[in-house]
């Protein structure tokens, strides 16, 4: 049986742009919406959703950071003005033939002009074209709805008419259209915009429709131009069948059938045709026949003569056909086998394995039987070149395919770094993974995955055996696994290793194995620090645990400081009251200063001891960084004050006695028993400096040590 495809089958120069518009923008790694499908074909559609585009009905729908593509169909013009104001990237893909027909009703509609088209009012490209005209119209899809249309409205035919027609109507309706108008009309501008690659398709239909058995036309149901093709062939060839996929293909449609011809829609991809075409050729295999007269009979087997069946069972064996072959002796370059029919094969070692390495002697051995598939076949020798690599691969892309329908997680290696992704072999297949599918983040490098083993799942088939796969969806589910795992046993208490994924001013975000939790700048130190990147930095691996819990918003508070390194438990461990300590001037008040005894505890030199002699204020004494000797006078735990004091260090100092001839020294016996004590205030001999509680916080809110009242009296 003749299998002929049409020469115009599969997508033409519109549909083509605006689909490599939208790979283009994938493989930039962009996020694609489009205003409708961008074809009308649903295998592609559901392809190109699998690589995460989205379908919009309106440009209110894209989201931040999205591009909108407007499908080759195009739009009416108060769409495209609202997508030009949103703000929103815009991809016009619009089809060249279509914009042309949006001018030329725009211009000639604002002149005045009653503007017919010829097409279906319901489809989208019709759509747009009608939301380009400035005043009156009419849609006709035959001659007899353009004379319904004259007689409702006989004033139309005295009218300036602007005539248009979709890029894909029936060209032979068009023309019918056109004789008829001519007719009745005056004033017309015709604009032939039937697209060329419409008319030369639906030409080369109705040829292969007049002269085969059969007809099968391959297209999405949807697809206007594959309607029209349909409706052509069925009106030529009786035996016309409409299928979208391989799948659709019955082996009764081609009962007694002994030419086939096949046309494609527009829209209509290229693998899916060639898919087509090789189902119809396994369907058909090839049977020895002989002619008697103008009738084709089959001739079986075992009618034939021995020279008849070699003859028969060589032309059956046609490139691309798997066979079964028995090895008969192995050399290191070379392997000789027995594919029955009296044919040898030969099996180069190129041809046996991908793996340059790979070594004959030890792998083959006579008498095994391998997989192998025909390359070429040499009718005079009875002899065939075959290939074990090819088979393999074969294999491995139908595991591919099954994988792609099941969603099967699929394990890797990552061979190699390529522009825009990385690639992975699995049974032979080369696997295309985009850098955008390739890590859980956008951030995280793509370098480090070369010679790493890796899941992944195909999320995408395309022309030419093409698979394009996704580590990122296998990453998503482990992810949301975990996360339902961490938030079914998580309890506060509980510790994890987590690592830190990004740092505010406020805290830092860790990674607890699938879930984030924060740890507060509070809780990242005992001692006051002014921003988290003084105690860890992004990446860093720490210990960590549940201090708090929200269930209901999914939040968790994380503790990172450890009770053992509290610099009050370090303090009460170490030092008690009367020892002796170095300590560090770090700031000064008007009633003393505060020094650091150890990292997070400070103490306070009240004023009065920070000399055995009266001071005035403590920069008369002491310097910001000074090292001293102190003696810890007092300790409150609670309150977390220490008093300290150099005085109690240093000896009393001798009271300055004062002599001369005036000096006169009063005695008891002076003071008459009449007079009343004179009444001594403590305050007014050395007055203790009050702090207002504010100004003390600012200056060390968690040191303020009391000072003892009696120094002051003694003083």
């Amino acid at each position: 049986m003749k299998i002929t495809l049409a020469k115009t089958a599969g997508f033409c120069f519109g549909v083509n742009r605006a689909v490599n518009m939208v790979y283009d923008l994938l493989g930039k790694d962009k996020k694609v919406c489009t205003l409708g499908p961008i074809i009308h074909n649903p295998q592609l559609v559901s392809e190109l959703e699998g690589r995460g585009v989205r379908i919009v009905s309106s440009p209110d729908e894209v989201s931040c950071g999205e591009v909108l593509v407007i499908r080759s169909h195009g739009v009416d013009k108060a769409t495209y003005e609202k997508a030009s104001k949103s703000g929103v990237e815009v991809c016009d893909a619009t089809c060249p033939f279509v914009s042309k027909i949006h001018k030329i009703v725009s211009a000639n509609s604002a002149a005045g002009d009653t503007v017919l088209i010829a097409g279906d009012e319901l489809h989208q490209e019709v759509k747009g074209i009608i939301g380009h005209i400035k005043g009156d119209y009419f849609v006709f899809s035959s001659e007899e709805d353009l004379s319904k249309i004259i007689k409702t409205h006989p004033k139309i035919a005295e009218k300036s008419l602007t005539v248009v027609s979709q890029t894909t109507f029936n060209a032979e309706k068009w023309k019918k259209s056109q004789i008829f108008l001519k007719k009745v009309c005056t004033k017309l501008k015709i604009f032939d915009t039937i697209c060329s690659a419409t008319a030369d398709r639906q030409n080369e239909a109705k040829l292969l429709a007049s002269v085969n058995d059969a007809m099968v036309v391959i297209g999405g149901r949807h697809s206007s131009n594959t309607t029209k093709l349909f409706e052509l062939c069925t009106s030529l060839c009786e035996r016309t069948y409409a299928v979208e996929t391989a799948a659709e293909l019955k082996p009764e449609f081609f009962n007694g059938v002994l030419a086939v011809g096949v046309v494609a829609g527009a829209s209509t991809p290229a693998g899916i045709i060639k898919e087509v075409i090789k189902t119809m050729s396994e369907i058909l295999q090839p049977v020895d026949e002989q002619v008697e007269g103008n009738v084709t009979v089959q001739k079986s087997f075992e009618e034939m003569t021995d020279e008849e069946a070699f003859e028969a069972s060589l032309s059956s064996l046609t490139g691309d056909q798997k066979v079964v072959g028995t090895v008969v002796s192995v050399n290191p370059s070379e392997i000789t086998v027995d594919i029955g029919r009296g044919v040898t094969g030969y099996v180069t070692k190129d041809e046996y394995s991908s793996d340059v390495n790979a070594d004959l002697l030890s792998e083959v051995k006579v008498d095994d039987k391998l997989n192998l598939i025909i390359m070429r076949i040499n009718d005079q020798e009875g002899t065939a070149m075959l290939s074990k690599r090819r088979y393999d691969a074969i294999a491995g892309w139908d595991s591919i395919i099954s994988a792609k329908e099941s969603g099967e997680v699929l394990h890797g290696t990552v061979s190699d770094i390529v522009k825009g992704g990385v690639t992975v072999f699995y049974n032979n297949v080369r696997i295309f993974i985009p850098a955008s599918q390739a890590t859980a983040s956008r951030n995280d490098p793509i370098e480090d995955l070369k010679g790493r083993e890796v899941d992944f799942r195909i999320i995408e088939i395309g022309r030419g055996r093409r698979a394009v796969g996704s580590i990122k969806s296998v990453l998503r589910e482990e992810r949301r696994e975990a996360i339902e795992k961490i938030w079914s046993n998580i309890a506060v208490g509980d510790r994890f290793t987590g690592v830190v994924k990004s740092i505010t001013g406020y805290g830092a975000f860790v990674d607890i194995g699938g879930v984030d939790g924060m740890v507060h700048i509070s809780e990242l130190s005992w001692m006051r620090i002014k921003h988290p990147s003084e105690v860890v930095n992004v990446g860093d691996t720490i210990e960590v645990y549940v201090k708090a819990l929200d269930t209901e918003k999914k939040k968790i508070s994380l503790g990172y400081k450890k009770a053992e390194d509290n610099p009050w438990t370090i303090f009460q461990n170490k030092y008690s009251v009367g020892d002796v300590v170095t300590v560090t001037i770090v700031s000064m008040t008007a009633y003393g200063a505060f020094a650091r005894i150890i990292p997070g505890v400070d103490g306070l030199i009240h004023i009065s001891q920070i000399s055995n002699h009266r001071v005035a204020k403590p920069q008369d004494e002491l310097k910001i960084g000074q090292e001293v000797d102190a003696k810890i006078t007092a300790i409150d735990l609670e309150k977390k004050r220490v008093s300290i004091s150099i005085r109690a260090l240093l000896p009393e100092e001798e009271p300055e006695v004062k002599e001369g001839p005036d000096e006169v020294v009063a005695t008891t016996d002076d003071i008459s028993a009449d007079e009343p004590p004179v009444e001594v205030n403590a305050e007014e001999i050395a007055p203790e400096v009050e702090v207002p509680a504010e100004t003390a916080d600012e200056v060390k809110p968690d040191t303020d040590t009391p000072v003892e009242e009696n120094e002051a009296k003694e003083d």
